[in-house]
This record gives C-alpha cells, sequence and structure tokens, in this order.
C-alpha cells in the first residue's frame, strides 16, 4: 500500500486498530463463558475483558452512527482513541488547527456518552 502522506497513514493505522480490537471483542462475546479455556497472553495491556468488549462493541456503534453526523468528529475520536495520537499529532494528521480538535473531541465524547449511556437512542 502507497501512504499519500503521514495523515493518511495514521487515519488507516487507526480504523484498522479499531476493526482489530472490535472483531476480537465479537469473538470473545460469541465464546460460551467459562469452558475450562485458560487465557494466556504475552501482553496484559492487549486483553479484552467480557465487560470491556461490550463497551468496545457499544463505542463502535456509537461511532459508526456519529461518522454518519460528522465524519471529522468520528475522525478524530478514531486517531485519538484507536490510533493513539495527541492532540497535537490529530491536529497534523487532519491539517485543522489544534482549536478545531479540541472542539471536535469534546464535542465527539459528549455525543458518545450521550449515545453510550442512553442506549443509542433505542426506545427500551
Amino acid at each position: 500500500m502507497r501512504w499519500q502522506n503521514r495523515a493518511h497513514f495514521f487515519a488507516v493505522s487507526a480504523q484498522l486498530m479499531r476493526r482489530i480490537l472490535v472483531d476480537f471483542a465479537r469473538e470473545r462475546s460469541n465464546l460460551k463463558r467459562g469452558g475450562g479455556a485458560q487465557q494466556v497472553s504475552l501482553d496484559e495491556g492487549l486483553v479484552i475483558a467480557p465487560e470491556r468488549g461490550a463497551d468496545l462493541l457499544a463505542l463502535d456503534e456509537a461511532l459508526t452512527r456519529l461518522q454518519a453526523l460528522n465524519q471529522r468528529q468520528a475522525q478524530v475520536v478514531e486517531l485519538r482513541y484507536f490510533g493513539g495520537l495527541n492532540e497535537e499529532e490529530t491536529a497534523e494528521a487532519l491539517k485543522v488547527s489544534l482549536r478545531t480538535v479540541q472542539r471536535d473531541w469534546n464535542l465527539a465524547r459528549l455525543w458518545l456518552y450521550r449515545e453510550l449511556t442512553q442506549g443509542g437512542g433505542d426506545d427500551t
């Protein structure tokens, strides 16, 4: 794959990390609880606990809804949360001002919080 620029690399990396983590969480949620299997990990920081996996799936669904409403805010979340970039790096990758990233990050976090705590607007 040819990278167009640094922003392209970070955007693709963040999207891939999101997909990997969400796929892993889905796989974990599909397995029956228990089963006598012992979990062995090379890096404890990469282990997704079952409850964290469910949170990650809900975040992915909410982020997909946010993407339909505001593409840039969704990109900011992907780069910050899944890509591990700070605000300055995100601004550079998206070629926007630091203040724009800060505003998008704050608005996106509020929107995602509301979606995740209110069940995504479902009538429950």
